[in-house]
């Protein structure tokens, strides 16, 4: 189904790449949108290399269709979720994505490296822990009402 200006994307149809090397959070991840009975299609990048790969259909990598969300975290091997973030700005193709830093780092020049990247939020996973579910849902109710931007094919 083609997004129609002015119409939301049905929710099944919005995509979420989790860009984050670390195993056991990826599995808490899908693990929280699983409990919050949220269906979408979670592709997993272990680092930002590996997330342009996905993101531009390259490296021998299948183009993640838009809509999608972005969920990255901060600290991972070869190219950071910063440095990552810094590049899909400058790219003309994906610098309108929708980023949610997931990380734990929460060292305030990160945070504000972040949101001069146009961060769609900053969430720390020490603070997101137990209530990691609230935070789904959180984010959950956020894309329900959203416009997201889309990439053009």
């Amino acid at each position: 189904m083609e997004h129609q200006p002015g119409s939301l994307p049905a929710r099944g149809e919005l995509n979420i790449l989790l860009v984050d090397d670390d195993d056991g959070d990826a599995k808490a991840v899908r693990r929280a949108f699983r409990k919050a009975n949220i269906a979408n299609h979670i592709t997993r990048a272990v680092d930002g290399i590996d997330a342009l790969g996905i993101l531009r259909g390259s490296s021998g990598k299948t183009r993640l269709s838009p809509p999608y969300v972005i969920l990255a975290d901060i600290n991972m091997p070869r190219m950071n979720g910063i440095d990552l973030v810094s590049e899909l700005r400058n790219d003309p193709l994906l610098h309108n994505a929708v980023v949610f830093f997931l990380t734990t780092s929460n060292d305030q020049q990160d945070i504000t490296a972040a949101y001069n990247l146009n961060a769609a939020g900053y969430i720390a996973k020490e603070t997101a822990g137990r209530d990691f579910l609230q935070l789904v849902n959180m984010m959950d109710r956020y894309w329900r009402i959203i416009e997201p931007p889309v990439a053009p094919h």
